[in-house]
Parts: structure tokens; sequence; C-alpha cells
């Protein structure tokens, strides 16, 4: 059984949808021990209560320096016994260490297909408000292990989604999280967890 930490910062609608695939069976051979937030109101850790997660607060606003937050941040991972770290709009800078001790083992999504739209800069709205700057026709999600650089790991899957007439930033951000994010973090989580997925040379490899 995969153990799965989610961290998050905000709504945690892609936690939603993770509590939601495993309970109906899209997600298989997983489940979810802990959820952290850096943020105490996150409607996120009310989600995992719900579910009967239990949930945790790390703010970097607890601690006196950022070493000592990652420190924090670090040792509470490693008390989940987590194999799988989602960071389902974590709106913090993991640390390298963090990185270094999971390896391959930190996932996230980002709202675009990469390397469109992505890097530094790139968050929230600010994504979807440059799809629609440049015109593009379509754009999508990608589902990405982490690495040092910034949405520049591995990509696991991705998924496109058309760009229509009169589309404003949040009618486009809300399409791509139901019509890509919501599809295919599940679907990612459900390859590793069932041992099909493999990183090699930087890239993945799916096994069917």
């Amino acid at each position: 059984m995969l153990k799965i930490t989610v961290m998050v910062s905000g709504g945690g609608t892609n936690l939603q949808a993770i509590i939601d695939s495993i309970a109906n069976g899209r997600i298989t051979n997983a489940q979810i021990v802990s959820v952290i937030s850096n943020n105490p109101s996150a409607f996120a850790l009310e989600r995992a209560k719900k579910a009967g997660i239990p949930g945790q607060c790390i703010s970097p606003k607890q601690y006196e320096s950022r070493e000592a937050f990652n420190e924090a941040l670090l040792a509470a991972v490693d008390e989940t016994g987590a194999d799988l770290i989602v960071l389902a709009g974590f709106l913090v800078v993991i640390p390298e260490q963090m990185i270094a001790r999971y390896r391959n083992r930190i996932i996230k999504m980002n709202p675009s297909l990469i390397p469109s739209f992505c890097g530094t800069g790139y968050y929230g709205l600010k994504v979807h408000e440059g799809v629609l700057a440049r015109g593009v026709k379509v754009t999508g999600a990608t589902c990405h292990f982490v690495d040092e650089g910034t949405d520049t790991g591995p990509i696991i899957l991705q998924k496109a989604v058309e760009v229509k007439e009169g589309d404003t930033p949040k009618i486009l951000q809300q399409r791509v999280m139901e019509e890509a994010e919501w599809i295919i973090m599940p679907q990612a989580i459900d390859l590793i967890a069932n041992g099909k997925v493999s990183v090699v040379d930087g890239r993945v490899r799916i096994v069917e």
C-alpha cells in the first residue's frame, strides 16, 4: 500500500480529486496518511479533517529562519512515513535536502503543457493569463516529478485542453482543472502505486 503525504497551501481541489479517486477506485493500492499545509486557514485542512486524514500546519512564520522551517518540514514529512509526496498547490519552495531524500518520490501538477508557460513566475492564474495573452489554441496540464529546478523534473503525464473564444483566466483555470488536472494526477498516482513508473536517464517510463 503506497502511503501518500499531500502538501497544499490553499483550497485543496487536487487533494479532493485524490481523496475521491481513492474512494471510487480510480486510485488503487494507495492511501493518504497525512496532509501538510503552510497555511493555517487552508480549506484543504478542512477537506482532510472531513475525510478522516491527519492534517497539520507548518508555516515559515512559526520559525526564526528558513533553515529552521526547512528542518521542521522535512522532519514532519519523515514522520508520516510517506512513500510518495504530492505537492497539490504547495506555494513554498521545497528544501533541496527533501528533494534529495525523496528523489523521484515527489510529484506535482503544473497547469500548463510543460515546457510552455512554466518556471519562475508562472503559478496560479498567472499561467492562464500567459496562455491567453500569447493566444495559443491548446493548453493543458502536466504531472511531473520534482527536482531541484523549477518545473524541470521528469514528466509523468500530460493532457491537452482546448482554449476557447471568450475564455477568461478563471474560466480557463477551471476547465484545465476539470479536464486535465483532476484526471492525470489520480492516473499518475495509480501508476506509481502499482509499480508502473520508473525514471531512466531523466525520463519517465510507464509499463502498460
